[in-house]
């Protein structure tokens, strides 16, 4: 019987043309990820010995030197982004959620798609465009109404044109993903359509929410163009958001490009502490979503 049928073996020779096009496959894709992830750990290595070397307690509590001053910092930075940002989240955010929630529950599909359309082209539109919008629609309206120029609400409103699409889009596919039997069952139990929607689904996809609005919000922190065109930069410390308004990213990019040595210090550990904010809202929005997947 066994002369009849010879037993084959599952193991695939080393020699065979399949065996060696996936050896070959497999060990570019690895080189290939090894080249992706140098640029990233090449510029994390540079910003943390750079900016390590010039961490302070002072850089937290005081304001900018001048230009051949020492033992300054940038905390108005760390409190103008906190505060453009927080402005930005207080606009996007309830927008972007609500009308994700129109284009998925309530939209009819040819209004629900050129609504996606429209918010998949704002998603692309340059930073700096946005930038110079937000100066036309705020910073033009603030001086024809003699209540100043360059501020903070201007930079808020810049991040939050910037953070909108972001919202949007993570909202309506987090409540495309709950499922329809959830929906069907609240209505056959007796709830309307409005009820359903605020007592099921936004549930269901709060976390997915969460996590869309922290990457949305780690983006516009990093942002630099829309706030040179809406909030420009202060030396002292916030106290209006009608004011020129000091942010990390700008002064990086003032300080990064100056030819004092003190400024640039302070520009190395800026970029360090923009890189650890943005490092925390993603860790913030990774465990945000592992707790859903516990659940």
């Amino acid at each position: 019987m066994n002369s009849l049928f010879p037993q084959g073996s599952l193991t695939r020779s080393l020699s065979s043309p399949r065996t060696l096009v996936n050896m070959v496959m497999t060990g570019l894709a690895f080189v290939c990820g090894v080249l992706a992830l140098i640029p990233l750990l090449a510029v994390l290595y540079y910003v943390v010995i750079r900016g390590f070397s010039s961490l302070d307690i002072h850089i937290f509590t005081q304001l900018p030197p001048p230009p051949f001053g020492k033992n300054g910092g940038f905390g108005n930075a760390i409190l103008g982004t906190l505060l453009m940002v927080g402005i930005a989240a207080i606009i996007s955010v309830p927008v972007g959620v609500l009308a994700a929630i129109y284009l998925s529950e309530f939209s009819s599909q040819r209004i629900a798609r050129w609504i996606r359309f429209a918010t998949n082209v704002l998603s692309g539109v340059p930073s700096i465009i946005a930038g110079v919008f937000a100066y036309g629609i705020v910073v033009l309206t603030l001086v024809k109404l003699n209540l100043g120029s360059y501020s903070a609400l201007g930079g808020g409103v810049a991040l939050a044109i910037l953070m909108l699409p972001i919202i949007v889009r993570t909202t309506d596919e987090a409540l495309q993903l709950v499922s329809q039997d959830l929906r069907q069952a609240s209505i056959g139990l007796g709830s309307t359509n409005l009820q359903t929607v605020i007592l099921v689904v936004l549930p269901t996809a709060l976390p997915a929410i969460v996590t869309g609005s922290i990457l949305a919000i780690a983006r516009a922190a990093g942002e630099t163009a829309p706030l040179i065109f809406t909030a420009l930069f202060s030396s002292f410390w916030p106290d209006s958001i009608l004011k020129p308004t000091a942010s990390l990213a700008v002064l990086v990019y003032n300080f990064a490009t100056s030819p004092y040595q003190t400024w640039q210090s302070l520009a190395w550990a800026a970029s360090l502490i923009l890189v650890f904010m943005v490092l925390i809202t993603s860790i913030i929005a990774r465990w945000v979503t592992r707790k859903k997947d516990l659940i």
